[in-house]
């Protein structure tokens, strides 16, 4: 477990691209969307920092901001899951932003992933931490890896708000929309149960 890292350690990012996604994020996310958005990227910035991860910091943090793009309304998908809808958005971001096509792509995979049960460090460490942090914000998995005293100032700083009620009810509607999508795959294996159990609600 970590015990040295503190929010004043953390690399926050502030480029123009770090900058346009938290407007983007800031505009159409809810709050609490928005707050968990924030969360996973310090969640992975510590994780990556306590275990020497190395970690494109702009491209992570753009990611995280927009990993959930794909559930609110302007940008939902009636045809693909919500994931691939917000990997969309962020390759049409990064070419506002003038990445390069292979850096859109890889803010694309980076989101789309973050749904994978597993995505292995050695092969895309911005991917493995996405999905590792956004796995922390809404069931709790390996939250304990994280300082007791980095959990609650990031909380103090970004509350959970409605999130578990805001979170279930995009993925429930989902499912019934998307019966085969990776949304619905969560709600049928006890995601509710797991946000429900989640000890950073407490």
């Amino acid at each position: 477990m970590m015990t040295s890292v503190r929010f004043d350690d953390l690399l926050i990012p502030g480029t123009p691209a770090c900058r346009g996604a938290l407007e983007v994020a800031t505009t159409y996310h809810t709050p609490s969307l928005l707050n968990h958005s924030i969360r996973a990227y310090l969640w992975a910035a510590a994780h990556a920092q306590g275990n020497g991860i190395a970690f494109d910091a702009e491209l992570l943090y753009v990611s995280a901001l927009l990993h959930d793009i794909g559930l609110v309304a302007e940008f939902d998908s009636h045809t693909v899951p919500f994931e691939e809808a917000g990997g969309h958005v962020a390759w049409v971001f990064g070419a506002g932003a003038g990445w390069s096509p292979e850096r859109r792509v890889r803010a694309s995979e980076i989101i789309i992933r973050h749904m994978w049960p597993e995505v292995p460090a050695e092969e895309d460490p911005e991917g493995h931490l996405l999905e590792l942090s956004t796995a922390m914000d809404i069931s709790g998995r390996h939250i304990d890896q994280i300082p007791a005293e980095l959990c609650r100032e990031v909380l103090e700083r970004y509350p959970r708000l409605d999130l578990a009620k805001e979170f279930m009810a995009c993925f429930n509607e989902q499912a019934v929309r998307k019966p085969d999508s990776t949304a619905a795959q969560s709600v049928a294996g006890g995601v509710a149960d797991r946000i429900a159990r989640n000890p950073l609600n407490t």
